[in-house]
């Protein structure tokens, strides 16, 4: 459970915002500026950053912006992974309301009272806007295309800009306190996906997560079609641990780039002494380079057609990352019966978003 902060002398502020970061020497800082921003909810705000022992000099842009704003506190976050920067942040936090933020992402100047506001109105426990990808570069613009298109996110409810009401998981949240300490934090075994498990709780435990379109950000995916497979790749990996431990069956989103990767593998493997196998690879195969060819036109004609070229491999990335994390992560977890897997210690450094 989340032990209550302890206070300091004058008035806490109404709202605590928690960053959890890692070597985020590049983005940090137009995150945070975006927070220094913002139009002040009634009784004010701060700003909690659990730093997970930065390399990078992410330590020393944050000991620039923490003298610069006594908005900005920075605490320790050993654990370096993101979900015990969040709890970590919660402890330090003074506020009764709580809003995660995240490292890779910029804020519109009414963020936290619109925040704060969806909060009050709609009644719910946790509450969060669209999550909006931007970005710029060859690469980077056509990652955040694939992001917002129903064949690269499976119609996920998080990536529609215009739908307001109740959903499964929010991007990023806001809570009240006791809500986070009700359901004991977020969990620090898992690398990837606790916001969607601490969701999860909340949902069995009866609670109601909102989402609204008054609620604005900008994410900025990553940069590289490496960095965006190896993220994908720990999505599906972590899943699994999250079904696992809560006994649930998985999403049909969850399934098929598993699915997809099992029967191409098995396919392969058999082709080996079956020409039916052969034959049968080659037709899934070129059925999916059908649909990810009219998925990348569509998305083409909505961005521009001078990234065509690149946008059948974004697509692999999502699908093809996720889904071999997905199977890695049944046999760590399932198979083998493994807590916290070596194998994926190693690239799950990188923060979560």
């Amino acid at each position: 459970m989340i032990a209550n902060a302890s206070t300091t002398k004058g008035a806490p502020p109404a709202v605590s915002v928690i960053v959890p970061c890692r070597n985020e020497r590049d983005t940090l800082p137009r995150c945070l500026q975006s927070m220094l921003e913002q139009e002040p909810p009634d009784g004010g705000f701060e700003v909690i950053v659990a730093d997970g022992m930065s390399d990078d000099g992410t330590r020393n842009v944050l000991s620039q912006l923490a003298a610069d704003s006594a908005l900005i506190t920075v605490v320790d976050n050993p654990g370096r992974f993101v979900s015990s920067g969040l709890n970590h942040a919660i402890r330090a936090a003074r506020g009764d309301i709580i809003i995660r933020a995240d490292a890779h992402t910029e804020y519109a100047p009414d963020y936290l009272r619109q925040c704060v506001a969806v909060l009050q109105s709609s009644g719910a426990d946790n509450v969060g806007g669209p999550w909006i990808a931007e970005s710029q570069g060859y690469v980077g613009t056509a990652i955040a295309a694939v992001f917002h298109s129903r064949f690269g996110s499976g119609g996920a409810l998080a990536h529609d800009r215009r739908y307001e009401g109740p959903v499964d998981t929010v991007y990023l949240g806001c809570w009240r306190r006791q809500t986070l300490e009700h359901v004991g934090g977020f969990d620090e075994e898992l690398v990837r996906n606790q916001d969607d498990e601490l969701n999860l709780r909340l949902t069995r435990a009866g609670k109601t997560i909102w989402q609204s379109p008054r609620i604005r950000s900008r994410y900025h995916p990553r940069q590289s079609l490496r960095r965006l497979f190896g993220q994908y790749m720990q999505y599906g990996y972590w899943k699994v641990r999250v079904i696992q431990k809560h006994r649930l069956p998985a999403s049909w989103r969850h399934l098929v780039p598993a699915l997809f990767v099992l029967t191409m593998l098995a396919l392969l493997a058999a082709s080996v002494v079956s020409h039916t196998a052969v034959v049968v690879a080659a037709l899934v195969g070129a059925l999916y380079a059908a649909c990810t060819a009219a998925a990348s036109v569509v998305v083409a004609a909505r961005v521009g057609f001078r990234l065509l070229p690149i946008l059948p491999l974004v697509f692999v990335c999502y699908h093809i990352g996720y889904g071999v994390g997905f199977l890695l992560g049944l046999v760590d977890f399932v198979v083998r019966r493994r807590r916290f897997p070596p194998r994926m210690s190693t690239i799950s450094r990188e923060p979560a978003r």
